[in-house]
Formats: C-alpha cells, sequence, structure tokens
C-alpha cells in the first residue's frame, strides 16, 4: 500500500468517526457538560413518540428558572445531538412535568425552549401544576402568552400522566410519568461518556498512525547494513507499540459493548431500550471504524517491512558477493599460478597434496559462492525490488564457480596424468637396475657347464617376461601417449630413461646370444675366473631413482663389466678378464692428505676463506656420506632380490636404526650447504647463517635421542649379511654405524671453526693477507675490541652450537637411562653430569635418630639449571665388555636444596639435603678439582634463585622487606 493510499483511508476513518459522533454539527461531549448533565434538568430517556419521535423529558426541577443560558444551551445541544440523524430529522417530543411547580416555572421553560431549542420541535406536551391556583394562572397564561413564544408547534395542556398516556405510550415514559420504560441517568451518562472516550481515542489513535505512515514514507534507504538494521528495529519498535494501542483499544471497545448489551443479557425476555440500542449501533460502527484502520495499517505496515527487508537483504547479499567474489579470484589467481607438474613421481605426488589444500581452500569459497547464487535466484523470485541488480550479480557467480571446477578438473588431469607419466619411466628405470643386477650376478663359472647355462637362459628368460607386468612401452607409444606432457626437462628425462631401456634390451640380447653360443659348443671348457670380490654392481632405489644418471650412448661401470664378462666367456684362451671397480664415495673419515698444489694455494689464502673453504668441503663430504647411508643401505632395503638377507629384527626397526637421518640430508642438501656458499665472499654472514638456522639444528636433538636405541638395533643386527653386501657394494672400510655418528662428528667440526673464526675478531682481521694478519695479531691481538656486532654474531653462533652440543649429549645420555619421565627437559639445560659415591643419610622426624649408610651406592648425577636427577648405575656385558647402564632413581628441584662442604679429611665431599633436613645426601667425587667444581657450579645456581625469589617477593610486597622465616628457606649461606 503506498502511504498516499494510507492516508487516505485514515483520513475516511477519522471523518466517519466525526460523522458517528456528529461531531460537525455538535462539537461538545459528555465530558465538557459532565455536571449540567448531572443536575438532570432535561433527560433524554430513549422514548419513542407514536412516529418515532424522540422524547426529551424536562422532569420536575426546583430553580429551573435560575439555570445559566449557556448551561441550558449546551444540554439542549448535546441531547438533541444524540440520536440518529433519521430520528431527529422527524422532530423532538418535548414533556415539560410542572405538577409541583408553579406557572413561572411553566412560562420560564416555554421561553427558554422557544430561544434556545436547538433541534426540530414537533410536539410540546405540558402536566400542569396540581394546585389549583397555579393550574388557573397557567390556563389563563398560556392564552395570553402564547403568541409571546413563538411557538410553532402544538402546545398540549395536561392535567394528569393518565392524560399524557393518550399521546404516548407507557412503554415509551419512564416510571415518573407513569410507563414502564428504565431509565437510570448516572449510567446513561458513563455510557455516554465512556463512547465518546473510545471514539476520540479512535480518532487520536488513527491521526498517529497518519503521523508515523508520513513519517516511514518520508525516510530514505540507507546504504549500509548496520544503519538498516538499526532503521529496521526502530521502525519495528514503533509498530508494535501502535499495534499495542491498536489491541488494547480493541479490546476496550469490546468490553464497553458488552456492558451496554450486559442488561439484555440477564434474561431471555429482557430487551434493550431504545438509548441502549443506539449506543450499541454507534459502538458497533466505531468497532468497524477499528477494524478498518487496523486492515490499513497492517497492510501499509507490511509493505513497509518487507522493503526494509528487502533492503537489508540486499546490502547483505551485495556485501557477501564482494567476500566471494574476492576470494574466488584469488583462488583462481593462485590456480593461474600453479603451472609446475613436476619432475619425479614424489614431486607430483607433493603437488598433488599442494594442489589438494588449494582445493580445500577454495571449496570453501565455492559453497558460498553457490549458496549465495541460490539465495539470489530466491531473492529474484520473491519479486525484489532491486531484480536488475541481483540476476547479472548471480550470473557472474555461476560463472566464477563454473571456472574454479573446470580449472580444478584440468589441473587434475594434467597432474594426475604427470604423476602416471613418472611412474611410468620409474618402472621403467627399476626394471633397467634389476636386469643390470641380475646380469651382474650370473657368476661365470656357473656358466661353464650345459646347466649353468639353461639355468642363465632361464632366468634371462623368466626376467624378460617381467617386462609385460611393468606394462613397458615402446618410445613411439610412450612419446604418442604423453606428448601434451612433455615439457623440456620431462622430455630429456624420458629420452635419457628409454635410451637406457634400449641399453638394457641391447645387453640382455647379447648375453642370450652369447650364452647360446656357449651352450652349442662343445669344446673344452672355458677356465673359470671369479670376478674380484671387492666389486659389486651399484643399485639404485626402485622407487626414488634419477633416470638422468644414465645418459644416452654411454655405458656404466656394470655395463662395461657385463660386456667384458660376456667377452670373456666368449674367448675360450682367456683364463682372466679385467673389470673395472666400483667407483668407491670417499668420507672424511677416510679422507686424503691435499696435493701440494692445494696446500700452496691454501697458504695463499686469507683466515677466513681458509676456514670457509674448509666448512664447504666437509659439508660437502658430509652431504655424500649421508646420501651413500641412503642410497647404500635404507633404499636397498625395499629390493626384492635382498629381503631375504634382512632379518626380521632389522626390518621391523629400520625406522629406529637410521632414525631422521633422511630429514638431516634434506636440510643439509637443499638448504644449509646453499646458505653456507654465500658465505664464502661474506664470511660475516657465516655466524647469522647459523643463528638464522637454530630452529632446524634442533633437528639433531631428535637424532641423538634415538642414537642409544640405533646402536642397541646395530649390535644384535650387525653381523648380518644384508649390511656385509651393501659395506662392499658402497667400497666402505668402516661398518655401518661408524658412519651413524657422522651427525655428531658434523657438531663438534662447527664448533671448531666457530672457534677458528672467533680467533680473528672483525671481518676486517678476516680478509687481511696471511703476512699482515700474523703481524697485526702480534701486536694488536690482545687488544683489539671484543664488542662489534660481528664478534656477537660468532660469540652467540658458537654459544648456540655449544648448547646444541651438550643437549644432544643429553638426548644421549637420558635415552640410556630407563624410567627417565618425559618431563625432565623441564628441568632446564643439562650443566654437568658424573659419577659419585653416595651416602643417604635418613632422619627421623620423631626419634630425631639418624641412620645412615655406611656402604656407599655408586650413582650417576646428572646437574640441570634447575634440579639434580640420580641415577643408579649397572654394568651389563656387551661386545665391547662391561658397558655401564642407568636407572631412573629421583630428581630434586634445586629451590628446595642447600648445600655445604664437609669438614677436614673430606675433601672430596660435600653435602646436598632437602631445606627440612630430613634426608641429606653425601656425594664423593672422583677427585677434588671435580668435588670444588660441582660444589661452584650447584652454589652458583643456588645463588641465582635466591635472587629470583628475592626480586618476586619484593615486587609483590611493594618494596616491604621479606621476613626472615620466609627467606630463612633459601640454600646458600645456610649452615647445615
Amino acid at each position: 500500500m503506498a502511504p498516499q493510499e494510507f492516508t487516505r483511508r485514515l483520513t475516511t476513518v477519522i471523518a466517519r468517526v466525526d460523522e458517528i459522533m456528529q461531531q460537525e454539527i455538535r462539537p461538545l461531549v459528555a465530558v465538557d457538560i459532565i455536571e449540567q448533565l448531572h443536575r438532570q434538568f432535561a433527560i433524554l430517556s430513549g422514548g419513542r413518540g407514536k412516529d418515532g419521535a424522540p422524547i426529551i423529558t424536562f422532569p420536575e426541577f426546583v430553580g429551573f428558572k435560575h439555570i445559566p443560558d449557556e448551561d441550558f444551551l449546551n444540554v439542549m445541544t448535546y441531547l438533541t445531538s444524540v440520536p440518529s440523524v433519521e430520528a431527529a430529522s422527524i422532530g423532538f417530543v418535548i414533556v415539560i412535568d410542572r405538577r409541583r411547580d408553579k406557572w413561572s416555572s411553566v412560562k420560564a421553560s416555554l421561553t427558554r425552549i422557544a430561544v434556545a431549542f436547538p433541534g426540530n420541535l414537533q410536539l410540546i406536551f405540558i402536566l400542569r401544576p396540581s394546585c389549583f391556583i397555579q393550574r388557573t394562572f397557567t390556563d389563563i397564561g398560556i392564552k395570553y402568552y402564547r403568541d409571546e413564544f413563538k411557538m410553532k408547534v402544538p402546545i398540549v395542556m395536561l392535567n394528569s400522566v393518565s392524560d399524557l398516556h393518550h399521546y404516548i405510550d407507557k412503554s415509551q415514559l419512564t416510571e415518573d410519568l407513569g410507563g414502564t420504560l428504565e431509565y437510570h441517568h448516572s449510567q446513561w451518562i458513563n455510557h455516554r461518556t465512556a463512547i465518546e472516550n473510545f471514539a476520540l481515542a479512535l480518532k487520536s489513535t488513527a491521526q498517529m498512525l497518519q503521523t508515523f505512515g508520513a513519517c516511514l514514507a518520508a525516510t530514505e534507504l540507507p546504504r549500509s547494513m548496520s544503519s538498516s538494521e538499526d532503521l529496521l528495529m526502530s521502525h519495528t519498535r514503533q509498530q508494535g507499540k501502535l499495534q499495542d494501542e491498536l489491541k488494547l483499544l480493541g479490546k476496550q471497545g469490546a468490553t464497553l459493548l458488552s456492558c451496554i448489551q450486559e442488561q439484555a443479557t440477564k434474561s431471555p425476555t429482557s430487551k434493550l431500550s431504545l438509548n441502549e440500542a443506539e449506543n450499541v449501533a454507534t459502538m458497533e460502527r466505531l468497532l468497524v471504524q477499528l477494524n478498518e484502520t487496523e486492515k490499513a495499517f497492517s497492510q501499509f505496515w507490511s509493505e513497509h517491512h518487507l522493503k526494509l527487508n528487502q533492503c537489508l537483504q540486499l546490502q547483505h547479499f551485495e556485501h557477501n558477493f564482494c567476500e566471494v567474489k574476492f576470494a574466488l579470484d584469488n583462488v583462481l589467481a593462485e590456480q593461474a599460478e600453479f603451472t609446475d607438474i613436476g619432475d619425479s613421481a614424489t614431486r607430483v605426488e607433493q603437488l598433488l597434496k599442494e594442489y589438494k589444500k588449494l582445493e580445500g581452500k577454495g571449496q570453501e569459497s565455492l559453497e558460498k559462492a553457490q549458496l549465495l547464487a541460490v539465495i539470489g535466484d530466491q531473492l529474484i523470485q520473491s519479486h525484489h525490488y532491486a531484480v536488475d541488480s541481483i540476476r547479472p550479480q548471480c550470473a557472474e557467480l555461476r560463472h566464477l564457480c563454473d571456472d574454479f571446477i573446470n580449472e580444478n578438473k584440468k589441473k587434475h588431469d594434467i597432474l594426475e596424468k604427470s604423476l602416471e607419466l613418472h611412474r611410468q619411466l620409474d618402472k621403467v628405470s627399476q626394471w633397467c637396475e634389476e636386469g643390470i643386477y641380475l646380469l651382474a650376478s650370473q657368476a661365470v663359472d656357473k656358466c661353464q657347464s650345459r646347466e649353468g647355462v639353461d639355468i642363465a637362459l632361464t632366468d634371462i628368460e623368466t626376467f624378460l617376461g617381467t617386462a609385460k607386468e611393468y606394462q613397458l612401452p615402446s618410445p613411439n607409444e610412450f612419446y604418442n601417449q604423453y606428448e601434451l606432457m612433455l615439457t623440456l626437462d620431462v622430455k630429456a628425462k624420458a629420452h635419457k630413461v628409454l635410451q637406457k631401456l634400449g641399453d638394457v634390451q641391447e645387453i640382455f640380447h647379447k648375453r642370450q646370444m652369447s650364452l647360446m653360443k656357449l651352450a652349442a659348443r662343445q669344446t673344452r671348457p672355458v677356465q673359470p675366473v671369479a670376478p674380484r670380490p671387492e666389486f659389486s654392481p651399484k643399485w639404485v632405489s626402485p622407487k626414488i631413482c634419477q633416470p638422468s644418471t644414465l645418459a644416452p650412448h654411454q655405458k656404466t661401470s656394470v655395463e662395461r663389466y657385463v660386456e667384458t664378462d660376456l667377452n670373456s666367456v666368449e674367448k675360450e684362451d682367456e683364463t682372466k678378464f679385467e673389470v673395472k671397480n666400483e667407483e668407491i664415495l670417499e668420507s672424511s673419515h677416510d679422507g686424503e692428505n691435499p696435493e701440494p698444489e692445494q696446500l700452496d694455494s691454501s697458504k695463499n689464502l686469507s683466515p677466513s676463506r681458509r676456514i670457509i673453504r674448509d666448512l664447504l668441503e666437509t659439508e660437502e663430504t658430509y652431504i655424500k656420506e649421508i646420501k651413500n647411508i641412503i642410497d647404500g643401505y635404507i633404499i636397498p632395503m625395499d629390493f626384492i632380490w635382498l629381503k631375504h638377507l634382512i632379518p626380521d629384527v632389522l626390518r621391523n626397526n629400520k625406522e629406529f636404526l637410521f632414525g631422521n637421518i633422511r630429514e638431516l640430508y634434506e636440510f643439509h642438501n637443499r638448504t644449509f650447504l646453499k646458505e653456507l656458499e654465500k658465505c664464502t665472499e661474506n664470511p660475516e654472514l657465516l655466524a647469522r647463517c647459523f643463528l638464522k638456522r637454530k630452529e632446524d639444528l634442533q633437528m639433531y636433538f631428535k637424532y641423538h635421542k634415538n642414537l642409544p636405541r640405533a646402536r642397541a638395533i646395530w649390535q644384535e643386527c650387525q653381523d648380518c649379511t644384508y649390511f656385509g653386501v651393501c659395506q662392499r657394494q658402497l667400497g666402505h672400510s668402516l661398518p655401518l654405524f661408524k658412519y651413524l655418528r657422522g651427525p655428531s662428528q658434523r657438531l663438534m667440526k662447527y664448533q671448531m671453526l666457530l672457534k677458528g673464526l672467533l680467533d680473528f675478531e672483525s671481518p676486517e682481521d678476516l680478509e687481511m693477507d696471511p703476512g699482515d694478519l700474523e703481524g697485526g695479531l702480534a701486536k694488536n691481538g690482545p687488544e683489539r675490541t671484543k664488542d662489534s656486532a660481528f664478534s656477537d654474531d660468532l660469540q652467540q653462533a658458537l654459544a648456540m652450537m655449544e648448547d646444541l652440543i651438550k643437549s644432544c649429549e643429553l638426548a644421549v645420555d637420558l635415552a640410556a637411562v630407563t624410567g627417565c619421565p618425559d618431563d625432565i627437559r623441564k628441568l632446564g639445560k643439562l650443566l654437568m653430569h658424573g659419577s659419585f659415591n653416595v651416602w643417604t643419610v635418613h632422619k627421623d622426624r620423631y626419634k630425631m635418630k639418624d641412620l645412615i649408610r655406611f656402604k656407599p651406592s655408586q650413582r650417576q648425577i646428572y646437574l640441570f639449571e634447575q634440579g639434580i636427577v640420580f641415577c643408579k648405575i649397572r654394568m651389563e656385558p656387551s661386545d665391547q665388555g662391561l658397558s655401564p647402564h642407568y636407572s631412573f632413581k629421583k630428581s630434586m628441584k634445586l629451590m628446595t636444596l642447600a648445600i655445604r662442604q664437609l669438614g677436614r679429611g673430606s675433601n672430596r665431599k660435600f653435602e646436598i639435603a632437602n631445606q627440612n633436613g630430613l634426608e641429606k645426601y653425601i656425594l664423593q667425587a672422583a677427585s677434588k678439582e671435580i668435588r670444588d667444581c660441582w660444589f661452584s657450579e650447584i652454589s652458583k645456581l643456588l645463588l641465582e634463585q635466591q635472587n629470583n625469589i628475592r626480586d618476586v617477593y619484593e615486587d609483590e610486597e611493594n618494596g616491604r622487606q621479606i621476613s626472615p622465616k620466609s627467606v630463612g628457606a633459601l640454600p646458600v649461606g645456610r649452615q647445615l
């Protein structure tokens, strides 16, 4: 409903209320003349004449002539306006009762009626005074003053009420006029007052609704969601108040109507008087107008509320549209940047995981966009006023969703195809490696007999039959199938793998031909010559093999060996043949002395560059050693042909044997080595490099924590054939576990190199020529400043490395301690540890009797920053003889302890006790120096904790001195 229509309908209601209450003719209401009405000098009893004319009665009233003219006029105006317009148009019948009054009263009544009666008169009845003299005066006066009254209606003089009954029926007259009409003046006034108040309230409410509607129509729609929500809440509150008023007004009207009808409902025979019937009709008409007001307001508010809701819905929709569009645009941009298809199966699998994360990230935005498009469609179907704005946004959302889904499917298909490609290449490479191993494992001496040749041919045919299982493609088929995926790098890799496949197939063909020729010959047997025992074919893992290691038109040492082997078999006169040894990987444990030329070039370098070069060379060697362990020991465990050499204990615990050595390799090979190489020209960056990778180097703690368990597995499996085969394959002179100690030695190397750099206190010293450096050090070495940033970084890096070494030692030591609680690291950094003889003294708190163990216990003691740990030592047999093993016994926090030195004759002992003195421990070190060192370190820690506690108390007490009772338990300075 338009605001204009709402205003028009309410204006009509107001006009009809005025019409019902005849406010246009009579602006008076009963409340305004309530006192005059209560005087009852004139009443509208509700009676009707024979033609339906309303009867106004002037009952006997002493002092009628003293009533002010204004009061008389107001009462007459009000009474003549109460009947309906139709009844009032017939004319009023007036009955003047002056039976107990005088002629003067009759005259005054007629005079006032003639002058001030506002309605149409039909007939006037006058009951004469009952007194004879006054009656005579009345008759004479009427005749004499008739013309003076100027009455145009008949005046009927009546002697008694019985005469009146001839003109008006008794049922239309009140009891004081001899009739049967019930009339209660006070009740009539109450009903009229209530009806008029109700009509006034209805009119006022309609006017308020008009004002409210005009205000709502003039309000502009806000542009922000918060403003729209506030406006909607404000309007809703106002509407609720007005609606409550309408409901209350309706209840009041219904109550008033039931009160008016109450007399008729008391008994079935009762009927409403004409007065009451008119009041009922008036109320019913007013209630109709109230209902019309409610309908108009409800329709107007529904449309206005819908408009505000649609405004808020539109703002929510546009806000969500912007957010979702921004999120989808970002996801599509990330999809567009995701162009890598991988260069290996592992890399593609990683890319698939990364893309799955990206897809999951975009899935939420996709679902939001699809839901928002559905919401937009619902708004369109509900005939939203902004359909033209919503429809294109929904279309754009669906377009973005389709782009995301299509691009997502496209990327998935490409990566899946790439994964299939690299897995196919890996299968081909694995098949080639297994074939090379098979050829290399066929001993020459076993091929001297016909049976040996048949077995070798059968093995070759069986292996060639496995090509179907691997689904080895031809080069043409391969290129046709994956032509779209072949980037330059992948194409080069595929070319090398397929070239290697062709080479291996050619070698198998040559071996078959040679063996068949050998089987066909029945001449003298060939002298068997076994290959060198040191030689063993180099293998590559089937899982992570790199086909690029086998370049086209080149032959590996195995291929050269195989060809030499075949040639030697074919030449019957040759009894020996030459084979090339496998390249042996060098390690720092078996390092060679540098050449003289290298030594000379090293002397020409500055000290910093010599240290950096040494660091880089040893870093590369270290990485190479770890790579050899991974390729030579870990990866071959997955080779099918070696599984029978691996015991179950080793197979089930290989993760514990090697720990996180792969993680160490990835960190050093991909990250740390590259950062160290940047320090070649800028030595001052070296310390920062170590400090930057402080968190990454914590992986060494994890490695060392696992080392004791690895040692136990190694001791149990070190004699297995698999380790011997791997060691010979790698050409290592030392067993595996010696190389597993490489990470520990590497940390010591870092510490040594950092100490070497710290001897040169600044970058300028590091860059001096060797000759100048020697002079500069001799002259200014002790005096040079150590406050420079470079020196500070070096000291921090060295301290960090020393802490890491100590934590690794702690990890090894604590890993060997059985029963050690998990929260042992809460005691802080491990500072010292060693073996002591320990006496335990217990003091009974009641008997105060000391019980001391005179025989000491051997204990391994660890000193942490915040506590001491006691461990029991037991010697157990091992391959190296008896070795110590530790089990956790007790831990104590330093803040609960006190310490003191013992008297003369106990220069290797000191005492530790609880502050309550109930439990003491006497510790005997191996020497006085060790005792002094431990005592000094523990005292220092206790003093630091005492100072920390004092500071805390001072802060809490706002400077108030701590009482001796609260501080007396502090350990340092206390005499036991």
